[in-house]
């Protein structure tokens, strides 16, 4: 090796090639940074660079020599350096305001290659005047936040109520006594249990019931358990831990359990939930918490919660298919959805609603539905409910050549469909054509039979609902009960 030949152009070993490295980039950070200094390990300042120097007069320093010596957090006001001390860890970035500005800094910790000990830390100011060094990274992350600001009011839309109790269609007795029923549940956060056929609107009543509480600011999270694998139910419910299993999310998964804090979680179709998944749910419900899948820290939520079922649950409680405990946790304030033959009176308005969306959603006029298909459609049994009777108006209207809906286009419909009978349209009964004879009646007994043939009609289109019959008739529930019992005692006599 001549004299002239660097001691380092000689091949080096991995410590030599790291004790350079260590110096080269303490070197570059010194060059690029706006200022540097170091402290030793109790906190006290031992060196500062070219960079920093511009920083003392406004912190009240006229020399380095006046600085060097100082404790950093004595001189730097607003310094976290004492925290990087005393945990030995670094903080990579942050932004520190005193009187000689705003900077964007880095403290790094410095230990002994050897033993590892801590023997100080390193400041660096990596930005001054960062509203305009970082201009467009700021710029960047407020175009991010907006984007973030906007997708979280789009989601907040989706999830907003759907319907009110307005929009539980009908003023038959059946459907005035739900409503009253969910105006009672919305003033309560005990669990409500929706209980009817599928097609009722029980979803529709979910949704008003929060839309009618103190939650309706919060979400409203809805999960059909009918349609979610119960192998991916519990996930679903409770979230997944970070990293839970193989090719789950590395940042974890809420579960709408969480989804639903500070609003309601409605359950649908309850009674299909799998007997492995109904004691976590109990336990979630009693305790106001949950555990996401793979995690072992339990997570509080406040949610209310609303489930539905078109099953039997008692029934199921008994064959030992539902817990019993869960069944009354749910069955706090249980609301019985009434089937549609069960309120026929409010099929006109229902045909009514049904046509205009349909009209809505295709961007069309909507179709006229006459009298004697209006009596048609009252005198199914719709097995479906509502969900059925809007299926037969929306094919009848396809099939249709013209705006108008008529009894030929729903017989073919109801007669396609090979679920029921057809019944014929329900109608006041005429009477059939009489002798003179029968006409030369006394007029009371003719009066008195033409009124049992109209009770025996609105008995028959109401499902035998009294007061729906008596409303349809123009008359008062006591009226109908009065003659109900003098058509009792005429057929005990005849």
């Amino acid at each position: 090796m001549t004299a002239s030949t660097p001691a380092h152009s000689l091949p080096l070993d991995g410590q030599g090639i790291l004790e350079l490295a260590a110096r080269s980039m303490f070197h570059l950070f010194s060059d690029i940074s706006q200022g540097m200094f170091l402290v030793d390990r109790t906190g006290r300042i031992v060196w500062l660079n070219e960079g920093y120097k511009r920083f003392l007069p406004a912190l009240g320093f006229s020399s380095v020599d006046q600085f060097l010596g100082h404790m950093v957090e004595d001189v730097v006001p607003n310094t976290q350096m004492r925290r990087v001390l005393d945990t030995g860890k670094p903080v990579l970035i942050d932004l520190l305001t005193n009187r000689a500005g705003t900077f964007v800094v880095s403290r790094i910790p410095l230990r002994d290659d050897k033993s590892g000990e801590l023997i100080g830390a390193i400041g660096i100011v990596l930005f001054d005047h960062p509203e305009t060094t970082l201009q467009p990274l700021i710029h960047k992350f407020a175009n991010l936040q907006r984007d973030l600001d906007d997708a979280r009011r789009e989601l907040a839309t989706q999830r907003r109520n759907k319907y009110t109790l307005a929009s539980f269609v009908g003023g038959s007795a059946a459907a005035v006594e739900v409503k009253r029923q969910a105006r009672r549940a919305a003033l309560s956060s005990s669990p409500v249990l929706l209980l009817g056929e599928t097609g009722t609107g029980k979803e529709l009543l979910a949704h008003a019931i929060h839309a009618a509480s103190a939650r309706a600011a919060g979400p409203l999270i809805s999960v059909n358990i009918a349609a979610v694998p119960d192998t991916l139910l519990e996930a679903e419910f409770f979230g997944v831990a970070p990293g839970a299993f193989t090719g789950a999310d590395r940042k974890g998964r809420d579960g709408k359990f969480k989804l639903a804090d500070g609003g309601t979680l409605f359950l649908d179709e309850i009674g299909d939930m799998p007997p492995s998944l109904q004691p976590k749910l109990l336990r979630a419900l009693q305790e106001g918490e949950i555990e996401p899948l793979g995690s072992n820290k339990l997570i509080p939520f406040d949610a209310r919660v609303i489930a539905a079922t078109s099953r039997d649950l008692a029934t199921l409680v008994r064959e030992g298919k539902f817990r019993e405990d869960l069944f009354y946790r749910l069955n706090v304030l249980p609301i019985r959805v009434p089937a549609l033959r069960e309120r026929r009176t409010d099929i006109p308005a229902l045909v009514e609603v049904l046509t205009e969306d349909m009209a809505l959603r295709s961007g069309t006029a909507p179709p006229e539905v006459g009298p004697d298909a209006l009596a048609l459609l009252a005198a199914q049994n719709w097995r479906g409910n509502i969900r059925e009777l809007r299926n037969v108006l929306e094919q009848a209207a396809m099939r249709s050549d013209s705006q108008r809906i008529d009894v030929a286009d729903l017989e073919e419909v109801l007669r396609e469909s090979g679920v029921r009978r057809i019944a014929p349209p329900l109608q006041l009964a005429e009477p059939a054509e009489r002798s003179p004879a029968s006409v030369l009646r006394p007029l009371a007994q003719q009066v008195a039979e033409l009124e049992r043939q109209a009770i025996a009609s609105a008995m028959a289109a109401t499902g035998n609902n009294k007061l729906a019959a008596a409303k349809l008739l123009g008359i008062s529930r006591a009226k109908l009960y009065e003659r109900l019992d003098q058509m009792s005692e005429f057929q005990a006599v005849s």
